[in-house]
């Protein structure tokens, strides 16, 4: 712990016991560039209560990164939120049920970071808004779209001003949106992959990003998943990024068939969303699927999944 770091040793209020219920999410979504995300139905869980030193039980995936104290991004977001409004840092005991792939464009560092905020704002007595809380997560990720979509839920679009500021809208994407993730076994750092786009973009590039991201808004808002095979297709990250995920190229030549209306990275990859037809057998869709990865000499773990209309804002439990 920082030597910096103020612990708490004197008696406070009562300081009720907390959890925390957070999505993984899905952001770019193809043409939308830093700018939409959406929640998907599967988690990191957190009980947190006052303690006299810090603790972590981890459990699920990855529970050796999750269970680790020395350099955990919820506690260390704690500590410096607490630090930052001039709160005494009180020790807390977690104990995390985690779900999300960690390192591999499913939202993993935006879940913690918004945790250890939510920790900070309820141990520290904070009086933050929604507004507040996506913009502090949104600051220290450099980019508004996953901490939007995992605190909101459903689908987002978002925007971060030059001064740092951040705007959301939320969106109840209409009809039904079955999905399909493909998780490979490596991680890849979003810093790795940031170094993979070019500098500059071409004008034609850039207008076939505009046109794209705006057909797949109207999709999520009119129901109508059969704009998907154009409306993600995406010229400013994908093309640029596909020597590092592997999947993408093997996964977008299911388009338009086998059940698969589109695939697109999953944040900044490794992972890849498909987008499915509404009416196609999952079961019968993920074998196809699998079966295609497996004669490209691929493999991945393939996981159903939805948008989660409930984000963590939704899910705060004080007892």
């Amino acid at each position: 712990m920082p030597s910096k770091t103020r612990v708490s040793k004197t008696r406070h209020p009562k300081r009720s016991a907390l959890r925390l219920v957070l999505p993984a999410t899905s952001a770019n979504l193809g043409p939308a560039f830093d700018a939409a995300a959406l929640a998907m139905d599967f988690y990191i869980k957190i009980d947190a209560v006052p303690a006299r030193r810090f603790s972590v039980t981890a459990s699920g995936r990855d529970r050796e990164i999750c269970g680790k104290i020395e350099g955990h991004l919820i506690l260390n977001t704690y500590r410096e939120v607490l630090e930052a409004s001039g709160r005494s840092v009180i020790p807390l005991a977690l104990k995390i049920a985690n779900d999300i792939p960690i390192g591999k464009g499913c939202g993993s560092s935006a879940a913690a970071r918004l945790a250890g905020i939510a920790l900070a704002v309820h141990f520290g007595r904070l009086r933050w808004t929604d507004a507040q809380i996506i913009g502090e997560a949104s600051r220290r990720e450099h980019h508004p779209d996953n901490a939007s979509a995992c605190w909101m839920g459903g689908l987002t679009v978002s925007r971060m001003s030059w001064s740092a500021k951040v705007q959301v809208a939320s969106i109840r994407p209409k009809g039904k949106w079955p999905l399909l993730l493909a998780v490979p076994e490596r991680s890849l750092s979003t810093e790795e992959a940031r170094r993979a786009l070019p500098a500059q973009y071409s004008r034609d590039d850039a207008v076939a990003n505009v046109q794209n991201s705006m057909l797949l808004l109207a999709a999520f808002t009119q129901g109508r998943p059969d704009l998907l095979p154009a409306a993600l297709e995406d010229r400013l990250h994908q093309p640029y990024r596909a020597a590092l995920c592997s999947l993408l190229p093997s996964l977008l030549a299911l388009t338009g068939r086998n059940g698969v209306l589109g695939a697109v990275l999953s944040g900044a990859g490794p992972s890849v969303l498909l987008f499915l037809e509404p009416g196609a057998s999952l079961q019968k869709t993920r074998k196809r699927v699998a079966s295609h990865l497996s004669k490209s000499g691929l493999a991945a773990e393939l996981l159903p999944t939805s948008i989660s209309l409930r984000g963590a804002s939704s899910w705060l439990v004080k007892s």
